[in-house]
């Protein structure tokens, strides 16, 4: 094999008998990928894989697949996903989200912030059930074999289409403006700095995320979740969580969810 076929090559799967699910609180700072090779490195070289990522200013549930478990991803991937979700309405951003730049937005003099009423309005009416969302200009979408983060890093920010998604529910937590609270329960592929984005131009203010918690990935729940230090040492196949559908090591179930985003604050009558 050539060299650069070595350096391309999956890492190899140095301990198979270690196959299951391990749910993570991922820190703040962290990529997903740190988090996959840290757990990796920790358990003596299994194969390793991640079921969604959580952008590095992201915390909360990240849900990682080891050994034969990782046939599942593309399942667990489909899942709902649930979020707390930090909306700035007073500023803008290019990555719409704290990363940055950030600026201001430009309020009209007397200015008078969009009432409770009209922000559960525009939530309900607009950004739940079937929406079409486009993503933000620094994501990790493929536009030519590239991507779109590297794109508008070279300063060639593309305008990357809409594209269907679904909200399930946004439940509004805590509005005083320019601070909003929000539940999310989407399903997979929803931007949530875009939610974040696109609220604020429907209520003509600013908007960008500036604080993202992921609280489940179906079943699996932030209260299952372990920070990345408590973590034991060996990972030990008692230690995992069986996988879905029968992939994994046989150990104990997914934890029912117990999960729930009531629609009824954000609609009248949906990552």
């Amino acid at each position: 094999m050539r060299r650069k076929d070595v350096k391309n090559a999956m890492p190899r799967n140095r301990r198979p008998e270690l196959s299951g699910i391990l749910v993570i609180d991922k820190p703040m700072g962290w990529s997903s990928a740190k988090a996959v090779a840290v757990v990796r490195r920790r358990a003596g070289g299994p194969k390793v894989g991640h079921a969604g990522t959580l952008d590095p200013l992201a915390t909360g549930v990240l849900v990682l697949a080891l050994g034969r478990a990782t046939k599942a991803i593309p399942a667990l991937m489909a899942g709902e996903k649930v979020y707390k979700a930090e909306v700035d309405l007073r500023r803008v951003s290019e990555t719409d989200d704290e990363e940055g730049p950030v600026q201001d937005f430009p309020l009209p003099p007397h200015f008078v912030p969009p009432g409770e009423g009209d922000v559960r309005s525009v939530i309900a009416e607009r950004f739940v059930g079937v929406i079409q969302q486009r993503p933000p200009a620094f994501s990790a979408i493929k536009l030519g074999g590239r991507r779109a983060y590297d794109l508008a890093r070279a300063g060639r920010a593309p305008e990357i289409a809409a594209r269907p998604v679904i909200v399930h529910s946004i439940d509004v937590i805590e509005y005083r403006f320019p601070r909003l609270v929000l539940t999310v329960r989407c399903g997979k592929g929803t931007y949530i700095r875009s939610l974040a984005r696109d609220i604020g131009l429907a209520l003509g203010v600013g908007g960008m995320l500036s604080g993202l918690r992921r609280t489940a990935v179906g079943p699996y729940t932030i209260e299952a979740a372990a920070a990345p230090e408590a973590l034991p040492s060996p990972l030990l196949p008692e230690h995992l969580l069986a996988a879905p559908a029968g992939e994994g090591n046989g150990g104990p179930t997914a934890p029912s969810s117990g999960t729930s985003a009531s629609a009824g604050d954000a609609t009248p009558a949906g990552s």
